[in-house]
């Protein structure tokens, strides 16, 4: 189990560098990637850990160089639309978003994230998405009572199966 903090990232990426202003989502390399069978890591603070654990031959990533952008929206008094501003978040204002990820991750004891990290997964054992297999993880942790979510016993269930099911 690691961060791949060493590694590099898919060689697709590579191809491209400075920052986009599309969302991640909407990255040419994300979407190349999703039609070779990868999916985006859930987003969701429940799963902050699953790259972690998640099968190095089935896990890549790419640099993050998507925009995270403010919409401001300003109101008349009888609540209509007077004008609608978008501006990219500041860096410090990023590094407040992840925070919450960075505290559940260290309550974990795993180390750091890497910054800059856009993660995708492949699916694992018969499975044919990434949503089906955390569904099985989900279901896993029901039969042995163990409450899906951010918890240590969730952490070492998740990657006890995912190493089972890569085998």
């Amino acid at each position: 189990m690691s961060w791949d903090e060493d590694g590099t990232p898919h060689p697709l990426a590579l191809r491209r560098t400075g920052r986009s202003e599309q969302e991640a989502d909407r990255l040419p390399e994300i979407r190349e990637l999703e039609v070779l069978g990868w999916e985006p890591a859930p987003e969701e603070l429940r799963w902050a850990f699953l790259p972690y654990v998640w099968p190095p031959a089935d896990r890549t990533w790419i640099p993050d160089r998507s925009t995270h952008w403010a919409v401001e929206t300003s109101l008349d008094g009888h609540g209509h639309i007077t004008d609608v501003a978008c501006a990219p978040l500041p860096e410090a204002d990023l590094r407040d978003l992840d925070g919450e990820t960075d505290t559940a991750i260290a309550a974990l004891g795993l180390p750091p994230r890497p910054r800059g990290r856009l993660w995708l997964l492949r699916p694992v054992g018969s499975f044919p998405t990434v949503d089906s297999v955390l569904d099985h993880l989900v279901a896993a942790s029901a039969e042995r009572g163990v409450r899906p979510g951010l918890s240590t016993e969730f952490l070492n269930l998740s990657a006890t199966e995912l190493a089972s099911l890569a085998e």
